[in-house]
């Protein structure tokens, strides 16, 4: 059974307070990263699809193809398209292989899945403040920003996938703001506020935020006087199988030995 990681519901909600006024910095410079990916890519896509929190933003980098809304059932027809986009929501999946399954399934054969997502150093200095606040206010730790893989572990979700020619990396950013309290103003802004299942169901103590904030601006200010916080991106590619694509030899096959390649001798091994 799959652990229930998020409150969709809670996400949703989050996800609407933000669009009266919502902060789009991230989602901008991730649409524009895979643009600039894309046009590495030597083939032409004719029928995308973009899954998303935030079509609006999304659709002024890629105006052409359908936009969906972000959620566990992906409302995307089998076989249908030969580029899908998984932008900024993978994070809050329940079922994360899920979803690519189902991004892959909405592909044609040969083609492009592309996933841009928050990896697992993103908000390491708010997350690492509020636990040393709360661990000596309370003396307890609640959840409260949701946990974020390892780019090791998130590479592999591909290949569980059922994906071609896999590949993994990290685009790092760091912001600066005046306070604490502003980072945090902005995430509710982003939609990004604490939606996890097991949350406090509470007002949180203000003397917590109060304390996690004295610790924030004393370990990770600038010399400025501001406070970084570190957005890591994800980024995951990987192709539906396609009969056109490279494949690897069967063993025992191979014509030429590594030694040779490398320059280097062959030392036997001993019986």
């Amino acid at each position: 059974m799959t652990r229930i990681l998020t409150d969709q519901n809670a996400l949703e909600r989050n996800r609407r307070r933000a669009s009266k006024n919502m902060a789009t910095f991230l989602h901008e410079t991730a649409a524009d990263e895979l643009k600039d990916r894309l046009e590495f890519v030597k083939k032409a896509f004719t029928k995308s699809a973009i899954v998303s929190a935030c079509p609006a933003v999304w659709r002024k980098v890629f105006d052409q193809g359908l936009h969906v809304l972000a959620s566990e059932t992906l409302n995307l027809d089998e076989c249908s398209h030969d580029l899908v986009i998984h932008a900024i929501s993978l994070h809050w999946a329940n079922d994360p292989v899920g979803q690519l399954i189902q991004a892959r399934r909405a592909l044609k054969p040969d083609g492009l899945f592309l996933a841009v997502f928050f990896g697992g150093r993103t908000l390491h200095e708010l997350r690492n403040s509020l636990a040393q606040a709360e661990t000596e206010i309370t003396g307890g730790l609640a959840p409260r920003i949701v946990p974020m893989g390892d780019i090791r572990d998130l590479g592999a979700l591909l290949q569980r996938g059922g994906y071609a020619l896999p590949v993994s990396d990290v685009v790092s950013l760091s912001v600066s703001y005046a306070t604490p309290f502003d980072l945090m103003h902005d995430l509710r802004a982003m939609g990004e506020a604490n939606a996890m299942h097991d949350r406090l169901r509470h007002f949180s103590r203000r003397d917590v935020f109060l304390r996690a904030c004295e610790i924030y601006a004393d370990t990770y200010s600038g010399e400025d006087g501001r406070v970084r916080a570190t957005f890591e991106l994800v980024v995951l590619t990987g192709w539906a199988p396609g009969p056109g694509q490279p494949q690897a030899l069967r063993p025992g096959t191979a014509t030429s030995r590594l030694a040779d390649a490398l320059g280097t001798n062959e030392l036997p091994l001993k019986d």
